[in-house]
């Protein structure tokens, strides 16, 4: 996290990582740079990518409006990967932001719902409804 990035960095950073050496066995301690981290996670990058795409493609057309009026916001410790909200916005249009405390955001926001969740349950289909729906 420290020097990873979903996009390459227009000044790039490294870092000193220790760790043993698979072939000696033993301790060592090597230098990465941002391009090696970002070239790195691409896969793992470009599964995110597909995933958003295939989410935004089964969202209700009403619910979709309001995602491309509002954006999207990212949570998580994954939303602290530097430029990983731009990629997003690159690659589907929408934008994106990170939350103002992605660490904690979902834990506050289930900690809210658990203060409402008689607004909740009322808003919830009832047993029957959802069996007409499965039908």
């Amino acid at each position: 996290m420290g020097i990873g990035s979903a996009i390459p960095l227009q000044e790039e950073m490294t870092m000193a990582v220790r760790g043993r050496d698979q072939i000696t066995g033993l301790p060592r301690t090597t230098t990465l740079n941002s391009t090696e981290i970002t070239q790195a996670i691409q896969d793992c990058l470009a599964s995110i990518l597909e995933t958003v795409r295939s989410v935004l493609e089964r969202t209700p057309p009403e619910l979709a409006a309001d995602v491309i009026d509002r954006g999207l916001v990212l949570t998580g410790g994954g939303a602290l990967l530097r430029h990983l909200d731009v990629l997003l916005t690159q690659e589907t249009g929408i934008p994106c932001h990170v939350a103002d405390n992605p660490l904690e955001c979902t834990a506050i926001g289930a900690s809210v719902a658990l203060e409402h969740l008689d607004v909740i349950k009322r808003s919830l289909p009832t047993e029957e409804e959802s069996l007409v729906a499965s039908a």
